[in-house]
This record gives structure tokens, C-alpha cells and sequence, in this order.
């Protein structure tokens, strides 16, 4: 029996509550989910490659109820390719709007095009994780909001520390 691999990829700056529902989600459809963590320097993360290795692979380990195995690696290649390294069947994606979705659409069928063999699964944030973004987080965060309902501690406190 073939095992089914999964990614699902972000740049994860920081990684979220909403991105780990997400990731508890895809566990259940597959038999290995990777959590690919993107080094996108074109998107000017705050945290470093290794500093979002880190906290999702921290936050990974709390999980409480994850339904396979899960690892996290770094990546920096084109997404499509790094999943045939792989040899995903499936890449997941999170959807919180509409607005995700018309840029979704567009990478899911350049995808497609690149290799029909993956397939693009999209999930839907819950309603208590629709609106919450890395960006908003981050944003919210440097004017002195309090965003400790959307992190974990620990990624709450290293955001805070980051951004002193």
C-alpha cells in the first residue's frame, strides 16, 4: 500500500492558531503531512528561515490530537517541484475569503498545468479562524495590540520579543 504524503506550505511568519487547525485538519486526510515551511525572502518575513522552522516545528509537537505522522522542512524551490520530490499526492491549502481564493485558483491551475498528477486540496478556515492572517497578526502586534488569542504562547512571545 502506497503511503499518502500531503504537504501544505507557507511562509509561516509567525504561524497561527488558524494554520494549525489547518494542519490538524490535513493530518486526518492523509498518512504523512509535511509542513513546508517556504523561504520566501521576496515576502520580507520578520522571522528568519530557522526562526519559522522553529516555532512551527514547536507548535507541531503540542498538537493535541494529530492523525498521522507530521514533519517540517524548510524549502525554497518552485512548490510543484518540491512536492514530486517528495512524492505528494496533495498539497493542502487554506482558504479564509474570497479574496484567497482568486489567487488560489490561479496557482492551483499553473499547477495543474506543471503536474497534473498533484492535487490541490483546499480547506476552510473555520469561522474563528476566517480573518486572522500572519500580517494582521504581525501589524496589530508592532501597535501594541494584543494578539495572544492567535499565537501560542510561545510564537507570542517570540513575536513580541522580535518586535521590541
Amino acid at each position: 500500500m502506497n503511503k499518502r504524503i500531503g504537504i501544505y506550505p507557507g511562509t509561516f511568519d509567525p504561524i497561527t492558531k488558524g494554520h494549525l487547525h489547518i494542519i490538524e485538519r490535513a493530518s486526518k486526510l492523509v498518512d504523512h503531512l509535511i509542513v513546508g515551511v517556504a523561504s520566501n525572502v521576496r515576502k520580507g518575513p520578520l522571522f528568519s528561515d530557522e526562526e519559522r522552522f522553529d516555532m512551527v516545528q514547536r507548535d507541531i509537537q503540542n498538537l493535541h490530537n494529530p492523525q498521522c505522522e507530521i514533519t517540517v522542512e524548510l524549502f525554497d524551490t518552485l512548490l510543484i517541484s518540491y512536492a514530486k520530490e517528495k512524492n505528494a499526492s496533495c498539497i493542502f491549502r487554506g482558504l479564509r475569503a474570497v479574496s484567497d481564493f482568486e489567487y488560489e485558483f490561479q496557482m492551483t491551475g499553473m499547477n495543474a498545468k506543471l503536474n497534473a498528477e498533484i492535487e490541490t486540496v483546499f480547506l476552510m478556515a473555520s469561522d474563528k479562524w476566517q480573518f486572522v492572517s500572519s500580517s494582521f497578526v504581525k501589524e496589530i502586534s508592532s501597535l501594541g495590540g494584543d494578539m495572544s488569542g492567535f499565537l501560542t504562547p510561545a510564537v507570542h512571545e517570540r513575536l513580541k520579543e522580535k518586535l521590541k
